[in-house]
């Protein structure tokens, strides 16, 4: 493997490490009372429930897409990037 592609594999890891962790501590942090804005959630995109459809009259074909982050996932890939700053300078 070469250099290159070793730093996108372990660049690739530490961002979805962050995004799922911040997923997973924003949701945890939902109910309780003094970490509840940790679970504060932007979504943009075109809602999945009511989808842009293209009606081609023999198939119809429908666009939706949401992208949703909370403040919990910022803070979690912020940290995962600086992380992997310190530790893949080697690579």
């Amino acid at each position: 493997m070469t250099k290159d592609f070793k730093k996108t594999i372990a660049f690739l890891f530490f961002l979805l490490a962050g995004i799922v962790i911040g997923t997973v501590i924003g949701r945890l942090c939902a109910g309780i009372s003094f970490l509840d804005w940790l679970s504060y959630t932007m979504s943009v995109g075109i809602d999945t429930g009511s989808p842009m459809v293209l009606d081609l009259i023999v198939f119809k074909l429908a666009f939706g897409f949401t992208l949703s982050v909370n403040t919990a996932q910022i803070l979690c890939v912020i940290i995962a990037l600086v992380v992997y700053n310190k530790t893949c300078k080697g690579l």
